[in-house]
């Protein structure tokens, strides 16, 4: 049996929900797949903690909670009393508030929720990595008719599934696209099984990063050959951006932490105090490149992000308005809080909503950096980590978690290995 063939119930339910991720979109059920995974995978979790050696071998838990998951459970409960604090404070009804903590367990909930199944359940990185790599075999195939499905002269948009009536953020979660026009440049943009393109080519570079801990080399190809087509078609800024910052940086980072590595940081601040000025300068033109290359989208989001951050100020620091407010014709009537993992929390939840997030990110953060130093096994939870800081600044990260649950699983199953309990269920 392959290395990466998986070996337990719940392995085998992680390989399906991955191997079958464009069969599931093909019928727009991956906004109902990713929360129904989540909970389950957190249930047979806490089932294998609770029942201990009672419950089959292969799926005893490797080992006890450990406590950056508990932190992310307790950040994410107070992220559910901000939501029900906003709502009182301004009288949304109960209505709202239960449609809004459905919301909750379907989005906020599910990182901690996919931290814990990683931790706790028999689940290998191999797995993992070998998953994703089927999904870019899975995405090559089906390059050609996507690619050239606007020169054909087809739809944009096939269908909008019934599934919709589960309810989720918008008929775009729920609906099957061959690509879309992007109306500042009137030319196609491909956003693969995502539902907008710069989110598919965040999602290009987790699979370039899980591709790259693939062994097979066939199998290495195929997931970077997809993963960057990802990042090409949906042409996105920040996939190109997250291309090379989050592939290597974690791969630079050892570097830098010894002693040639400061050397060469020496070297590098004494060059910039001759050359300083020229530096920042060329700096800023690239910036200002940047964001020209698609003016009207940055003028958007920045006005939204002033408009969310003027409002929480005046309006609701501690708790939020509870949720998103329509936007006006200056925004493109885009929502007020969002566009915006950061601005949008300060706006809908709050300073207690940001604290809520920031805490375990952060002590995560720091606790992935510290691996990555001392061992290649932390290259990938850190590259992960850095793409989803990376998706914060252009998206709201909890809408989209039920797509990014892979590396939510994948920084789950780092902290078991940090613990030393290995993939294999404690007798």
């Amino acid at each position: 049996m392959s290395q990466a063939a998986p070996q337990n119930p719940a392995e085998r339910l992680v390989w399906r929900a991955l191997v079958w991720t464009w069969p599931f979109y093909a019928i727009g059920a991956l906004y109902v797949v990713g929360p129904v995974l989540g909970w389950s995978l957190a249930g047979l979790a806490v089932l294998a903690l609770y029942l201990g050696p009672a419950i089959r071998p292969e799926l005893r838990a490797t080992g006890p909670v450990p406590a950056l998951a508990w932190l992310w459970m307790a950040g994410m409960l107070l992220m559910l009393f901000a939501l029900w604090a906003g709502h009182l404070d301004w009288g949304l009804g109960l209505g709202k508030t239960i449609k809004s903590s459905i919301g909750w367990a379907k989005g906020w909930a599910l990182i901690p929720l996919f931290i814990l199944a990683g931790a706790v359940l028999p689940i290998r990185r191999e797995v993992l990595v070998r998953g994703q790599c089927k999904l870019g075999l899975w995405t090559l195939c089906l390059a050609p008719p996507l690619l050239a499905a606007p020169y054909l002269g087809l739809p944009s948009q096939i269908f909008t599934s019934p599934l919709k009536a589960v309810g989720g953020p918008g008929p775009e979660y729920f609906s099957v696209y061959l690509y879309t026009i992007d109306p500042a440049s009137w030319t196609p943009r491909w956003q693969f099984f995502a539902p907008w393109s710069p989110f598919a080519a965040l999602l290009g570079v987790c699979m370039v990063l899980f591709a790259l801990e693939e062994r097979h080399r066939g199998w290495m190809a195929v997931g970077l050959s997809a993963g960057i087509l990802m990042i090409l078609a949906s042409k996105s800024r920040m996939g190109l951006v997250g291309l090379v910052a989050c592939t290597m940086g974690p791969r630079l980072l050892p570097l830098v932490a010894r002693s040639i590595g400061w050397f060469l940081v020496s070297a590098v601040a004494t060059a910039s105090a001759a050359w300083g000025a020229a530096a920042i300068d060329l700096g800023n033109q690239a910036l200002q490149n940047f964001k020209s290359a698609r003016a009207d989208s940055t003028r958007v989001r920045e006005t939204l992000q002033r408009i969310a951050y003027e409002r929480w100020q005046s309006d609701a620091v501690l708790f939020g308005h509870g949720t998103v407010k329509p936007g006006a014709h200056l925004v493109e009537y885009m929502p007020i809080g969002s566009h915006h993992t950061w601005y949008g929390l300060l706006f809908v939840k709050g300073i207690t909503g940001f604290v809520a997030f920031i805490v375990p990110f952060a002590v995560h953060f720091g606790v992935v950096i510290t691996d990555a130093v001392r061992s290649a096994r932390g290259r990938l939870p850190l590259g992960l980590l850095m793409t989803l800081l990376l998706l914060t600044f252009g998206e709201n990260i909890e809408i989209e978690a039920y797509l990014l649950w892979p590396a939510l699983l994948m920084l789950g199953c780092h902290l078991r290995e940090m613990a030393g309990t290995g993939a294999q269920p404690s007798a």
